[in-house]
């Protein structure tokens, strides 16, 4: 993004409790994915908490024809931090899934002073973590899934469901068909339609990782797969303040299929200030 064009400042909406300590709730990037669906039984769980979800650009309502130019990370975390200069407090803690997670990291690195505490699930801000040696990833997955999805006759709830069953939830018999369809309905407007074929938003930011001073867990479904839970102890190792906790029967969104032990887990570690 150029130094003159403005940084897009996505959709938001607040949830749970009228005062206290703000969180916000990052999205993952797949198709249809926004930060209510994502995380409503989360939110749900904790409503004394002071929530604010946020729609990243080219997702759920912030999902806009943007040009390919604000298609990155370093866009997105451009608009999060005016987002939060105009209706945050002067810190906030994080909790995201995938895709919002790596926006996080950017936004600790750049303005350590906006964040709090970080919870990330199933985030992949780099392919190698501080120099870890090979570990099980797949950084084609997303790209193939995407190409299939919208591909051929084009998205349907049958292919929703499909997605949601081999990549973010380990038991498919779960998956509740509110989900599904909040999903479709999410990836099928013509926002994301238009965005749909632009490259995915992604950097390396191994190089920024020593800069996030946050304490941040990593959360990681045990079967998640996108990359296993080697992948996330290398992460939590190349945060100067990282922590780890795998999460069995689980696999990329764990928050939606175990969102009782997400929440509790997330609670405790936003809430320790040891």
């Amino acid at each position: 993004m150029s130094a003159t064009e403005p940084a897009v400042e996505p959709a938001h909406g607040w949830a749970g409790a009228d005062r206290g300590p703000v969180t916000v709730v990052l999205h993952g990037g797949g198709p249809g994915c926004h930060a209510t669906s994502d995380f409503a039984a989360v939110m749900a769980l904790r409503p004394e908490r002071r929530w604010l979800w946020v729609d990243l650009p080219g997702y759920g309502g912030s999902a806009t024809g943007q040009p390919a130019s604000q298609r990155s990370v370093t866009a997105a975390a451009d608009g999060l931090a005016a987002l939060l200069e105009r209706v945050g407090p002067e810190r906030v803690d994080v909790l995201a899934q995938s895709y919002g997670g790596t926006v996080a990291l950017k936004l600790a690195a750049d303005r350590p002073e906006r964040l709090g505490r970080i919870v990330l699930i199933g985030s992949q801000p780099t392919p190698a973590p501080g120099g870890a040696g090979p570990l099980r990833t797949d950084p084609g997955l997303a790209v193939r899934a995407r190409a299939e999805y919208y591909g051929g006759d084009g998205p349907s709830p049958a292919k929703t469901r499909a997605l949601l069953a081999g990549l973010e939830w380990y038991d498919a018999t779960r998956i509740p068909e509110p989900t599904v369809l909040a999903r479709f309905r999410a990836g099928t407007t013509a926002g994301a339609l238009a965005t749909a074929t632009l490259p995915a938003p992604a950097e390396d930011l191994d190089h920024a990782l020593g800069a996030v001073q946050a304490p941040t867990l990593v959360l990681w479904g045990r079967h998640d797969p996108f990359a296993g839970p080697a992948y996330a102890a290398a992460l939590a190792d190349a945060l100067p303040r990282g922590d780890l906790a795998v999460i069995g029967r689980t696999s990329h969104h764990p928050q939606a299929e175990r969102p009782a032990t997400v929440a509790a887990l997330a609670d405790a570690f936003l809430t320790d200030r040891s």
